[in-house]
């Protein structure tokens, strides 16, 4: 499925539709850049979702602080449960190479949008 129609289904949730980015994070946007935002979203996934095991799933993404923090509520890719949910990405494996490119491309696909 590609992003745009991720997004559309996605913003039929009550839940999904309440995050969005306000002048705060676009300033922080616009002041670091989208490639640095890239960077940060590659690292969040790959130290807080792409292990096999995560002591405080569904607690580990902050609803606030960052862009990407807020945009992986509004994309369902803050926990394994919302990925499984969203995305039938597997819990309770390692995420592939593949899968975080396609976490960290709907996060940035979203935060362009």
């Amino acid at each position: 499925m590609k992003e745009e129609e991720i997004l559309e289904k996605l913003s039929k949730s009550k839940f999904r539709s309440k995050f969005y980015l306000k002048e705060k994070e676009l300033k922080y946007i616009d002041e670091k850049g989208l490639d640095k935002i890239k960077e940060h979203a590659y690292t969040f996934i790959k130290t807080r979702l792409a292990p096999k095991y995560i002591p405080n799933d569904g607690h580990q993404t902050p609803i606030k602080a960052h862009p990407v923090f807020i945009t992986q509520h509004k994309t369902a890719t803050c926990c394994r449960n919302c990925l499984y949910k969203w995305h039938k990405i597997e819990p309770n494996k390692e995420l592939t190479e593949s899968e975080i490119d396609y976490i960290v491309n709907l996060i940035m696909y979203s935060i362009t949008k």
